[in-house]
């Protein structure tokens, strides 16, 4: 099944060899995700973050790592049983997959990295000019004990095979990308690049989830009686937006995107973001989702 990765990365034929990297990967997550669903791992877990937006919504930048929340919280999760399974379907598709579990049990987060060294040589590609005998790696990490609160969605892929994934829905993704703007304790470009794209998709921040976040992790943690809504969101995110260096932010972000995008993001200043916060929706309570919903994965940029 090899001949099925081939064929996707013909549509990047004239290609930079990042860009030929990424596109790997991103087969690589794919079919990572098909193992996963294979494994009835998304019963218990939802697919959530930066290479979420990517493959089902068409973020225009690539993200190298694979999160996920757990549904309901579960301080025994463990990678091994999925890991397993995985290593298997990775071997349908003639690829030989190691891993490794670094998972410390007294840690909310579980992180497992997925390692492939055979790809390169099987299709003959060059990485950067760093030639074929390259190890892609890919990282999956799973927060155990999530905030409630999230909304859910489900998805259907078509890539290696047709497989269905849950997930967040945006609001809620949008939600914990805030958090994680405001609470991560240092500067990662990717979050303010993809806070930029929700707000131009409209998407509007699920409030609930956002509060119970705060509340249980960051500066605000404990804060019980947090009188979180769009007004405070608003001042918040502005008073951070004047401690950013936009130069720094800037150089995160440029190796994640294709050329045509870089130009957009030399606007990056105090004044680009504060007009994308003043255009977040004051209209709408951003509570959680209602019924889990089933769609079709809406088409690639």
């Amino acid at each position: 099944m090899i001949d099925l990765i081939q064929e996707r990365l013909t549509r990047y034929e004239r290609a930079t060899p990042p860009e030929v990297e990424n596109a790997t990967k991103e087969a690589l997550q794919e079919i990572a995700l098909y193992a996963l669903w294979r494994t009835d791992f998304f019963e218990v877990a939802l697919f959530q973050g930066g290479t979420s937006l990517r493959i089902l919504h068409g973020l225009p930048r690539f993200s190298e790592d694979l999160d996920f929340i757990l549904r309901k919280p579960d301080p025994a999760f463990d990678w091994s049983s999925y890991l397993k399974g995985m290593v298997a379907i990775f071997g349908d598709f003639g690829l030989k997959l190691e891993v490794e579990a670094k998972e410390r049990m007294d840690a909310a987060i579980r992180q497992a990295v997925l390692k492939d060294n055979s790809i390169a040589n099987q299709l003959n590609l060059k990485f950067a000019d760093r030639g074929p005998n390259r190890t892609i790696k890919i990282k999956l990490e799973i927060d155990t004990n999530p905030p409630a609160g999230s909304g859910e969605a489900t998805t259907f892929l078509d890539f290696p095979l047709d497989y269905e994934v849950r997930h967040q829905d945006l609001a809620s993704n949008f939600a914990l990308k805030i958090h994680a703007l405001l609470c991560r304790g240092f500067l990662k470009g990717r979050d303010w690049f993809d806070f930029s794209w929700y707000v131009s998709k409209g998407v509007t921040p699920n409030l609930t989830l956002l509060r119970a976040a705060l509340v249980q992790a960051g500066p605000w943690q404990g804060e019980k009686g947090l009188a979180l809504d769009m007004a405070w969101l608003r001042q918040t995110l502005n008073t951070e937006i004047a401690t950013i260096d936009w130069k720094r932010a800037i150089e995160d972000v440029r190796r994640f995107l294709r050329p045509k995008d870089l130009k957009s993001i030399e606007l990056w200043s105090d004044r680009f973001f504060e007009a994308k916060v003043a255009k977040l929706d004051a209209g709408v309570n951003g509570g959680p989702a209602g019924p889990t919903t089933h769609g079709l994965a809406e088409p690639r940029d």
